[in-house]
């Protein structure tokens, strides 16, 4: 199982690549087209790597009662849970032309297949990777001749328990080696206490070998980049135009200049994760030749006086002497030469201690 894979033809995730950012735009596009596609040249300006939507063929993901079902809310675009979905869906031709929209803006381009019938055109389309929402991720049937398709895949894992997220893992690797999942709140918009953050750490103790992410709802961007800094390799937000538009996902979404801003900081947060290697870098030399500390000599100590402890502190010193580290194996040794009080002790002036000694 490899910790990095190519998500997208020549975008790798995992490993020291950079976090994959997906922008949601989902059905916050109100059913037009030409908001769809405002939209996706806006997530392509703001930065994200992937404009994503959500595709449904209705009468396979709805029951008929649940389509029929009366729908009185605000938010709502007919009289029926139906009519108000319909108004939301586009067609295969739609879908061709805003992916043949989003390759010349040039960004990836993705739907989550919200039911088996969409994940097949879905393929046709011939889309870089499938995402799976929260609400498939537990239908196990449709998990596995997702994979068995081949592409790369972004889990989501919202209403899951941890029990249920071993077999996911387990169901999708025996077909498909490159995937990952993502830590998920399934709440609209989501309070920070829901977010649960940790559970990427107890993800990436699990699955080891796979790149984990994390897919947020809540208001701001300062939890999503607190994601990337625990080691979160894709994020997805959903995005859209204005907050205050029809629909119950606007308000939990990021508008422009919020995913602009996500975009950069997370780019922020990378750079400054470094290597984890710990040691003095080029950058700090100047401060450590100014206010680096040195050994010094309490008292004066003439030539040959062996060392102890109560000769000996510690100061901002010129020139620079023995690094304050060092300080205890200097006890036992003599010096050879006269050292004032106040005076910094260098290596040259302690017998047995310098460069070549040490070696």
């Amino acid at each position: 199982m490899p910790l990095k894979f190519e998500l997208c033809p020549g975008r790798m995730i995992g490993g020291n690549n950079p976090c994959f950012i997906i922008a949601e735009i989902g059905q916050n596009h109100q059913g037009d087209i030409e908001i769809a596609k405002k939209m996706i040249k806006m997530a392509k300006d703001c930065g994200a790597d992937c404009a994503k939507f959500q595709k449904s063929e209705l009468e396979f993901k709805f029951n008929k009662k649940a389509l029929e079902r009366p729908y009185t809310s605000k938010h709502s675009w007919g009289k029926t849970y139906g009519e108000h979905k319909r108004h939301l869906e586009f067609s295969h031709e739609q879908y061709r032309e805003l992916q043949q929209y989003a390759k010349e803006v040039g960004i990836f381009f993705t739907a989550s297949g919200m039911d088996e019938m969409a994940v097949e055109f879905l393929q046709e389309l011939n889309v870089p990777f499938f995402k799976v929402g929260s609400g498939d991720t537990n239908n196990f049937p449709y998990l596995k001749k997702t994979a068995q398709k081949g592409r790369p895949m972004v889990v989501s894992s919202g209403m899951q328990s941890m029990e249920t997220m071993r077999r996911v893992y387990e169901t999708v690797k025996e077909y498909n080696q490159n995937f990952c999942i993502l830590q998920c709140t399934s709440a609209y918009p989501l309070e920070p206490e829901d977010v649960n953050l940790r559970v990427i750490r107890e993800y990436q103790k699990e699955f080891p070998d796979i790149p984990i992410g994390y897919s947020g709802h809540e208001s701001g961007i300062s939890i999503t980049v607190g994601a990337v800094a625990l080691g979160a390799k894709v994020v997805e937000r959903h995005v859209t135009l204005d907050k205050t538009w029809k629909g119950s996902d606007h308000a939990a979404s990021l508008e422009p200049e919020e995913l602009a801003e996500l975009v950069r900081s997370i780019r922020t947060v990378e750079r400054a994760l470094g290597t984890g290697v710990k040691r003095m870098l080029p950058c700090e030399v100047p401060c450590h030749d100014k206010l680096g500390k040195s050994v010094v000599a309490k008292t004066a100590i003439p030539k040959g006086t062996e060392l102890t402890l109560d000769m000996l502190t510690v100061k901002v010193a010129e020139p620079k002497g023995v690094a304050p580290e060092d300080i205890f194996q200097l006890v036992g040794k003599k010096v050879t030469i006269d050292i004032k009080e106040d005076e910094s002790v260098t290596e040259d002036a302690v017998d047995n201690y310098g460069k070549k000694a040490k070696a």
